[in-house]
């Protein structure tokens, strides 16, 4: 831990609140009297706060979530849309750009394991972050919707590329054209989550993950998690060539030397079984 991060301040603080406990930073989404409805303050903050993590040293792994009873309701339509309409094209684009950056394109490929945890009400344009992060947890008891349609509007922004992204076909088009409700077993069910489970157990399982994941060789994983995202639209031949310079970059990047230590606990200690467990990463 380095002097500039351990004594610095927790960012954020107003629409948006930080805790930082066993490595995990908890961020969460702070307008409960709006279910936590995106207003660009809140990205604003929200992206602020993602950049002073990125380079916390307290912070190993994100969790993102929202305050009270819902994760976020989604946009908030006045501030968004009613409120930017009056603007001249520049300025309304230079919020759309910047909401951008804090509802995803940040989050795609930041540099620390992210996980949503949806505690409650998850719609419209709440699914980008929820997609955008890592892994996602719901509430067996959360409800999540693509109600657009019912106000005459459609899933825009990334919402519609985002899902179709993590759900299949048929399911993304029903949800879209009905704006049907839906619980956190079904998105589950369905791939938009990982997984889903009782509201008493949901920040426990949380942080479980989360703590599965700070285990793990943080270079190793930032490369895996980007590579991953990044050979779904390449060919197989491309992708094959990308993963072997990802690999020797990361030989090269990596400050653990983990390739090199997980060799040798397996190989020479015998301490170390691939698949069953993770190589200790402590000093050997």
């Amino acid at each position: 831990m380095t002097a500039s991060t351990s004594a610095a301040p927790l960012p954020g603080g107003k629409t948006v609140l930080v805790e930082i406990t066993g490595g995990v930073a908890w961020v969460t989404m702070n307008r409960p009297e709006k279910r936590n409805a995106i207003n660009p303050e809140l990205s604003f903050e929200m992206l602020d706060v993602f950049e002073a993590l990125e380079g916390d040293d307290r912070c190993a792994a994100l969790v993102l979530t929202g305050a009270g009873e819902a994760y976020s309701s989604g946009m908030d339509l006045r501030e968004y849309f009613r409120a930017t309409d009056k603007l001249n094209y520049d300025e309304r684009l230079k919020i759309m750009r910047k909401s951008a950056m804090a509802q995803w394109k940040r989050l795609q490929y930041y540099g620390k394991p992210t996980i949503a945890m949806v505690n409650g009400w998850c719609f419209g344009g709440a699914f980008n972050s929820m997609i955008a992060c890592d892994l996602a947890i719901a509430a067996e008891d959360a409800t999540l919707g693509l109600s657009e349609i019912n106000w005459g509007i459609i899933p825009a922004g990334t919402v519609t590329k985002a899902v179709a992204s993590v759900m299949g076909q048929r399911a993304t088009m029903y949800y879209i054209m009905t704006g049907e409700t839906f619980d956190g077993r079904k998105a589950a069910a369905m791939g938009l989550v990982n997984e889903a489970v009782p509201r008493a157990e949901l920040r426990a399982r949380t942080q479980q993950l989360a703590a599965t994941l700070i285990e793990k060789n943080p270079m190793a994983l930032r490369i895996a998690k980007h590579a991953a995202r990044r050979v779904r639209d390449m060919s197989w031949e491309d992708a094959e060539d990308y993963l072997f310079a990802k690999l020797d970059q990361l030989r090269f990047l990596d400050p653990e030397k983990g390739r090199e230590k997980g060799m040798s606990q397996f190989l020479d200690d015998k301490s170390y079984r691939p698949g069953l467990s993770a190589y200790r990463r402590g000093p050997s």
